[in-house]
């Protein structure tokens, strides 16, 4: 290489970083990412008090003790200009290298995105099962208990070739072996449908046609009579979701999902509670569509409870320990029972047989997806 076009090649690069320089300067500062669905870092501020330095040294202020250099680094990364621009370039040129997995999730066929499952901690799964099995023993009502597979499982055939995953089935087996609830199947239902949309393919939950199956699923190990999918009419209320699994794979190119409604909401009344005070709620929050979050359409989001009522008076009262799965299926439980209470151990920590018998619950239900019950450290809420 000639000492000239060394010169050359290092003030292109000198200039490459000089643009950039400026650009961040003159950047507006963001707080939070469509593309990424979460809230940026924001630019860390010193005090007097960061600058106190005591021993041990894990005592200082955060100067010293390197939190506001790691929290500056942060802030860097999350503001640099053209963000989301490099995030879908990293993704591309990995595709193109031949790489299936980015950021923990997989670049499966038809267009599918699918996050990776790891294995859970065993001990953490052995004690939400006893969860389970305690609620059983502190109420006197039925308790049914199902866990949903993802599309790791189910839709495992998309996934590239050997790409390395623990197994939910392991899972899904224990649970059945263990649990003293009545257990239901849902897993087996949605394997007679994985050819039919059960799943969005850019989002981790199951569709408002899986959350059908998963609710039929139910209904007949309740003894109780199934609606058939022919009597409901499909309306399609988006058709531009991009959901958590396409914020975090840097993804950019795939067509997005539809969401699609059976159960008009006339007739439904929905009451919230975010704090101690109820609320009117809604059992599709239209709103949501406009945001990228468009999951959260369904009830308006996670709620540490929320009550559904339809049009049938007479039918139990169901209580729902869920995850956000439930809320897409929540619609479809109003034709058989008078009320619906959708209670979030994330949110809620009032004794779930305290709740039972002070609001005359019928039938317990807990619903999770696999993912989220091996790693949900609040269960334990089960067995007060």
């Amino acid at each position: 290489m000639s000492k000239r076009y060394a010169i050359f090649l290092t003030a292109l690069f000198c200039g490459f970083l000089a643009v950039f320089f400026a650009a961040n300067l003159i950047s507006p500062d963001r707080d939070f990412s469509e593309d990424e669905n979460r809230y940026l870092a924001q630019k860390p501020e010193l005090d007097a008090g960061d600058f106190a330095l005591r021993l041990p040294l894990e005592e200082s202020g955060d100067f010293f003790t390197g939190k506001f250099m790691s929290d500056f680094e942060t802030y860097l990364t999350d503001q640099f200009v053209f963000r989301d621009q490099w995030i879908a370039a990293k993704a591309m040129a990995e595709r193109l290298a031949g790489k299936g997995e980015n950021n923990g999730i997989y670049l499966c066929g038809q267009d599918t995105l699918i996050p990776r499952f790891d294995r859970p901690d065993a001990a953490k799964v052995a004690s939400n099962l006893d969860y389970v099995n305690a609620l059983v023993e502190n109420v006197d009502v039925p308790v049914y208990f199902s866990l949903i597979p993802g599309k790791v499982s189910v839709w495992e055939d998309r996934l590239p070739a050997g790409a390395p995953n623990a197994s939910e089935g392991d899972i899904l087996a224990q649970a059945q072996d263990t649990t003293q609830a009545q257990w239901v199947d849902i897993a087996s239902v949605l394997e007679e449908h994985k050819d039919e949309d059960i799943y969005y393919r850019l989002d981790h939950h199951w569709t408002s046609l899986g959350a059908y199956y998963g609710y039929a699923a139910l209904m007949e190990a309740m003894g109780l009579e199934v609606t058939p999918l022919s009597d409901y009419e499909k309306t399609t209320v988006s058709t531009d979701f991009k959901g958590t699994t396409y914020s975090s794979s840097g993804v950019r190119w795939m067509a997005p999902d539809s969401i699609d409604i059976y159960v008009p909401e006339e007739g439904i009344t929905v009451t919230a509670w975010n704090g101690t005070q109820p609320e009117e709620g809604v059992l599709y929050d239209w709103s949501k569509l406009e945001v990228k979050d468009k999951y959260s359409f369904f009830l308006g989001g996670n709620k540490p409870l929320a009550v559904v009522k339809g049009q049938n008076t007479v039918g139990p009262r169901l209580l729902v320990i869920r995850d956000s799965y439930s809320d897409s299926l929540a619609p479809f439980l109003t034709a058989d029972f008078s009320e619906v209470h959708l209670f979030d151990p994330r949110y809620n920590k009032t004794p779930v047989s305290q709740y039972v018998a002070e609001n005359g619950i019928d039938q317990v239900l807990v619903l999770y997806s696999v993912s989220n019950f091996v790693s949900d450290g609040n269960l334990f809420i089960l067995s007060k």
